[in-house]
């Protein structure tokens, strides 16, 4: 009985393990960023760090198992790469600089609203409109863009907390633009942040069906790291040539890349796929607020990121929007597997067949 018990709270467990990881990586950018670090200089060597932390990984244990890859793949391969991770990273690190780590957080619950968003433009979901989880999704949708515009363009009053600067002690910011409090700075910030998270996205869409054609996913992992590696120091030769800025010293900018780089690549890729397993995508979905929480208690502690309302409040419309996108996709997925329980969702069931019934040409598919 209590063995049976520990296997029910695992999962409970390393989904806070995975946000809480996510939070430190959130955290250790944006310290590593307000340190003097250029983030085109980070990307490549985050990047790096995970190539160099899988590829022996990959090689051990998917090298014999692996299917041959063709030419077609690997141009695939390489461009969502190019978009979906050297891109996503490099749009993300420029945000990060303009705005703050409680931004960066927030900004991730709209992550699995877009990647919904972008299923339905391609045709990979349906889009049901007379239908409550339908209309909850789009609801959802409704609900996650006024958290973002409210996160670009209301601030409120400012919430003054005790903190204690010891990751930036003896160091300044030399990339942070002149006038960070800037409304229009801060805009851009926000603009930058979403697009790296469509890309990130779009990313997600896209590798669901590079998978299908090469399903060893630690290779595939680490193909593109590798070439994301490639790609992001192609991006940063030009961009940044002094050379005192690719230096790493044993300072929180080393410390950012190795946990960026091993941790976030490495580890919370065997940790997320564990508990997709064992509890399923929209389990491991619903735990992203706890990303947020953490972020802000240690943002305002550690980092001396002065909170605002509208940060707070922008963050629970997008938490809000996400559970209300994953409520609606449960139930689908419930309902598709013809899992009525009468008199709670029998009315529901029968408005979903119907619903069904007539989608053969009046779908909604935007």
């Amino acid at each position: 009985m209590g063995k049976k018990e520990m296997d029910t709270k695992k999962p409970y467990a390393v989904v806070v393990i995975v946000q809480a990881i996510y939070a430190g990586m959130f955290l250790l950018s944006k310290a590593a960023f307000d340190s003097g670090m250029n983030n085109f200089v980070f990307v490549f060597y985050r990047q790096a760090a995970a190539t160099i932390f899988l590829a022996p990984l990959a090689f051990y244990f998917e090298w014999k198992t692996a299917p041959s890859l063709s030419f077609a793949t690997l141009c695939k391969i390489f461009l969502i790469s190019l978009l979906g991770i050297t891109a996503c990273l490099d749009i993300y690190g420029v945000a990060l600089v303009y705005t703050s780590a409680t931004l960066a957080a927030a900004t991730t619950n709209c992550l699995p609203v877009i990647t919904f968003f972008l299923a339905v433009l391609l045709r990979m979901e349906k889009l049901r409109l007379r239908t409550t989880p339908g209309l909850a999704k789009l609801a959802g949708v409704i609900v996650c863009l006024g958290g973002a515009a409210t996160l670009a363009f209301y601030k409120g009053p400012h919430i003054k907390l005790w903190c204690h600067h010891i990751l930036l002690h003896g160091h300044h910011n030399i990339n942070r633009p002149s006038h960070p409090s800037s409304g229009m700075i801060w805009v851009k910030g926000c603009f930058l942040m979403l697009s790296s998270n469509f890309c990130w996205s779009l990313w997600l869409v896209l590798q669901g069906r590079i998978i299908k054609s090469y399903p060893s996913k630690l290779m595939l992992t680490t193909l593109q790291c590798f070439m994301s590696s490639i790609q992001s120091l192609v991006i940063a030769i030009p961009l940044v040539r002094d050379p005192t800025q690719w230096k790493l010293d044993w300072n929180i900018r080393l410390l950012a890349v190795a946990y960026c780089g091993m941790v976030v690549t490495g580890l919370t890729y065997y940790l997320q796929a564990w508990v997709i397993e064992k509890r399923g995508p929209v389990f491991l979905a619903m735990s992203t607020p706890l990303a947020l929480i953490i972020t802000i208690l240690f943002s305002a502690f550690v980092l001396c990121e002065k909170l605002t309302f509208g940060s707070i409040l922008g963050g629970v419309l997008l938490v809000g929007g996400l559970y209300s996108v994953l409520w609606g996709k449960s139930r689908e997925q419930m309902l598709d597997q013809g899992n009525c329980k009468p008199p709670e969702v029998d009315q529901e069931c029968s408005e979903f067949k119907q619903e069904e019934a007539s989608h053969k040409s009046p779908d909604i598919l935007v």
